[in-house]
């Protein structure tokens, strides 16, 4: 069985749903470049809980946890089927790495993880669990998170965190408009610092890297790439997709993949 690289995917809007673009063709020819995972284990802030937890469910329903959206956007599903064997299999990994998590039988996929899986694997055919997001946690914390659950990827698992390179909602116009310069000086130095392997700098983004409070006011939505930074392993490489990509002027869609073979 294929040793399965970790992702990080920015999920945009919910319109990023109907609208692909550069990012959306990007993540589609990546998954077929990839070996067919087993199944996914993804991580998404719209999931924020006290404690670690994970569907659980044969069949997650789609969630449209959004509103005010193009009607289109609330008749879409993603019907891809649970996976409750991968998830106990993941709670016993976090146990062993001393993180307490629950199952959940009742919770479906949010937006963020279905609709950048809707992209790569459109014909919903892979298993998909969702693992929580607690909140107000460091960096690091997530980095360990991703790491406990790496042996996953020996399994056949394809672990994938879904957030947004840059997400300050403050500045959302909902129109089209110019890249705002300091998403590009952002999302370079993540850039930089994935390519020289520096994981301490990243973990402590918030202090180093250029407008790093006007790129996440709050910082839920760049954790999922700390957790696939972690799940990754010491010495993965970082390949970046959708550089160009940036939606409103200020939400930057790029993607990484981490320890491709």
């Amino acid at each position: 069985m294929s040793t399965m690289p970790t992702l990080f995917v920015s999920h945009g809007a919910p319109t990023f749903a109907l609208e692909p673009g550069e990012a959306g063709r990007e993540l589609a020819a990546l998954a077929l470049a990839l070996p067919t995972p087993r199944a996914i284990l993804i991580a998404s802030p719209h999931w924020m809980s006290p404690a670690v937890s994970l569907t659980a469910s044969d069949r997650p329903e789609t969630i449209h946890d959004f509103g005010g959206f193009p009607a289109p956007l609330y008749g879409l599903r993603y019907p891809a089927p649970g996976d409750p064997a991968l998830a106990a299999r993941a709670i016993g990994l976090l146990a062993a790495a001393g993180v307490d998590a629950l199952a959940d039988p009742r919770r479906g996929l949010d937006h963020g993880a279905w609709v950048p899986l809707r992209h790569m694997y459109p014909d919903a055919a892979v298993p998909v669990v969702q693992i929580s997001m607690p909140g107000r946690r460091p960096a690091s914390w997530f980095h360990a998170l991703g790491r406990a659950l790496s042996p996953l990827r020996d399994e056949g698992v394809l672990i994938v965190g879904s957030g947004s390179l840059t997400h300050n909602l403050y500045e959302f116009t909902g129109a089209a408009a110019g890249t705002t310069p300091y998403v590009s000086a952002f999302a370079q130095w993540i850039a930089d610092t994935l390519a020289a392997g520096d994981v301490d700098a990243l973990l402590d983004y918030r202090r180093l890297a250029p407008h790093a409070e006007r790129a996440h006011p709050t910082d839920e939505h760049l954790m999922p790439l700390m957790f696939a930074r972690g799940a990754a392993g010491a010495d993965a490489g970082a390949r970046r997709l959708a550089a160009a990509d940036v939606r409103y002027g200020m939400l930057a869609m790029d993607a990484y993949v981490f320890g491709e073979a």
